[in-house]
């Protein structure tokens, strides 16, 4: 009988070829376009799918007076995007920015496949028809997603994986808002992606290929129009040091509310139409008395970022209840600015797809308009100029919201050109971030992470400790005693071991204590004692167990607190899973600091 040589697949055979006659540095650049070109894709498909939702649905809505259709299209779309997730995907997408993070640091930067085209079609729907949420943080887990499987598609490993999950958030930052310096700052900050040398090209190249792309697909008009029409001066420095305190303060009302939001719907996870009937009818009378609560509220920023006068900002009211009054402008502003971020947790709470990305901006430059505006109605100080303020504001609560001032203040200033105003831009977002930083030492994405201990961050240690995976690191080829056994047996056992500690199980695998070699050799050699001492006599209580739950950093701990060499892991029912080698365990995490420093 011949026997059959199997042959190479097609993929086998295109990595073949990859391996020689392309570089592996060379390579990553490769894919790094790749991956900025398809975020710029997908960010024009999902812009493109929000547009004609929206035109669709309210074209013909009259601008002077309330529309009662605003109570049912939210709803709809929260419905719709909830049987979408349900049926289609079969998988939890929100929260995109914090699913990135937990990729990275517990699922070796792997995500699934769906994730490049499930969060662009159901933040759509939730968008397009009123969900009061961004299409940033969507957009930014499509590109993340597809830098992930690009890399798993060609077996790259887990560190250049983590590099691409990178260059798909900065390509998808720097291909919605034509940013690049925005991209890359974003996942240096936000996502935690060390600058090396190694890293910093492939990022720049997936920034710069989005944004051209996004330029050749959309043209050169920006997502918001800023004209500054009142330079900068120093006597304005005060006010725009209480902007920053300001903003903080808003940044902690978005993410404590957000938070307590999130709270309450998630009592109900477990019935999914009921958080649809809180969620939906939450949000649609939110926006049928507030309409600047619709879609992501980009139109009424750059109202603020360039009307004038009253007559310019007055605009905002149309469709509302409000419609008419310009006396209310202010009250208008203040109950919008307050029940932003209630519609935008009712609407994914209710079942909708959607980011806070867009609503800190939405709410940071509200925030600046109304700080501005009673600043100058009561004549605290120097004028100061509304749309500037705006545009501050925005730097401000996204500085605060997402703890990455620079973040804030390269964006805000890309995307208006308002280069002449940078350094009120630090300014503000310097005193957001410290002031936001007294009480939340946490982002809104990094938040849930944190509490679990999976959070990644630019201190080397916390980060391969929080890489690291318990699982990888424990022995579970141990050979367990009885307690009735005889020494003879546990000398056997020692002999066929490679542990100097054995771990003593009752008949229902639970642990009962352990032999440890160093502790018995005064007796372990003397053979007329082999059926004087059984196991019960021998075996001593660990110097501590281990939960299989438990982080690395906390496993660390114990090694340090107890001076062992080997400690036993218990599962939830509180059987023996293995041992954890210290010497193995460091071991690992010196390969982990190599890798992670080398450029």
């Amino acid at each position: 009988m011949n026997d059959t040589v199997e042959r190479p697949t097609l993929m086998e055979k295109i990595l073949a070829w990859r391996e020689s006659h392309i570089s592996e540095r060379m390579f990553v650049l490769i894919l790094a376009f790749c991956v900025g070109f398809f975020s710029a894709v997908a960010a024009f498909v999902l812009h493109g799918l929000i547009n004609q939702i929206g035109a669709l649905l309210t074209g013909e809505f009259r601008s002077e007076s309330a529309n009662w259709l605003y109570l049912v299209y939210p709803v709809i779309g929260i419905y719709l995007t909830s049987l979408f997730v349900r049926y289609v995907v079969k998988d939890n997408i929100s929260h995109g920015i914090t699913r990135i993070l937990y990729a990275i640091s517990s699922k070796r930067s792997r995500l699934p496949g769906h994730n490049c085209w499930s969060s662009v079609i159901a933040s759509a729907i939730t968008i397009g028809f009123g969900g009061s949420v961004g299409a940033e943080a969507p957009i930014v887990l499509t590109g993340s997603a597809i830098g992930s499987n690009l890399g798993k598609l060609f077996r790259m490993d887990n560190k250049t994986l983590m590099l691409l999950v990178g260059c798909g958030s900065a390509g998808a930052i720097a291909g919605i808002f034509k940013a690049p310096i925005a991209g890359l700052v974003f996942t240096l900050e936000v996502l935690m992606i060390d600058l090396t040398m190694a890293s910093l090209l492939p990022i720049l190249i997936s920034c710069v290929t989005a944004c051209c792309f996004t330029y050749i697909f959309r043209g050169s008009t920006a997502l918001f129009t800023f004209q500054m029409d009142s330079p900068w001066i120093v006597e304005r420095v005060p006010g725009n040091i209480l902007l920053g305190i300001t903003c903080g303060l808003v940044s902690l009302y978005f993410i404590r509310t957000m938070t307590f939001c999130e709270g309450i719907f998630a009592r109900y996870k477990d019935k999914p139409y009921v958080k649809l009937l809180i969620g939906g009818v939450l949000l649609s009378s939110l926006i049928f008395l507030f309409p600047s609560l619709y879609g992501e509220g980009y139109r009424d920023i750059n109202l603020l970022l360039n009307g004038q006068n009253n007559a310019d900002w007055n605009a905002i009211l149309h469709n509302s209840l409000f419609s008419g009054n310009s006396d209310l402008l202010v009250v208008y502003i203040s109950l919008v600015l307050l029940t932003k971020v209630v519609a935008t947790s009712a609407t994914n709470g209710g079942g909708g797809c959607g980011g806070t990305f867009a609503p800190s901006l939405f709410i940071g430059c509200f925030a600046g308009f109304l700080f501005a505006h009673l600043w100058n109605i009561y004549h605290v100080g120097v004028y100061l100029p509304e749309k500037n303020f705006a545009l501050l504001g925005m730097a401000g609560v996204m500085s605060g919201v997402m703890h990455a001032p620079l973040t804030g203040i390269f964006l805000i200033a890309e995307i208006t050109g308002g280069y002449d105003l940078f350094l009120p831009l630090m300014i503000v977002s310097v005193c957001s971030y410290l002031t936001i930083y007294l009480f939340e030492p946490h982002s809104i994405y990094g938040m849930r992470l944190a509490k679990e201990g999976k959070l990644i961050t630019h201190h080397t240690d916390h980060a391969v400790l929080t890489l690291m995976s318990l699982d990888s690191v424990i022995d579970r080829n141990y050979l367990p005693l009885s307690p009735d056994m005889y020494l003879s047996e546990v000398v056997n056992k020692l002999s066929r071991s490679k542990n100097v500690v054995l771990p003593v199980l009752d008949a229902a695998g639970n642990l009962l204590g352990e032999v440890d070699f160093s502790k018995i050799r005064h007796v372990v050699f003397r053979i007329e004692l082999y059926h004087h001492f059984r196991v019960q006599q021998l075996m001593s209580p660990p110097a501590a167990t281990l939960n299989d739950s438990a982080t690395m950093a906390e496993v660390m701990k114990i090694f340090d607190t107890t001076h062992s060499d080997w400690l036993p892991v218990l599962d939830a029912d509180q059987h023996l899973k293995g041992y954890i080698s210290r010497r193995r365990m460091l071991g690992m995490y010196r390969k982990m600091v190599a890798d992670m420093s080398e450029e």
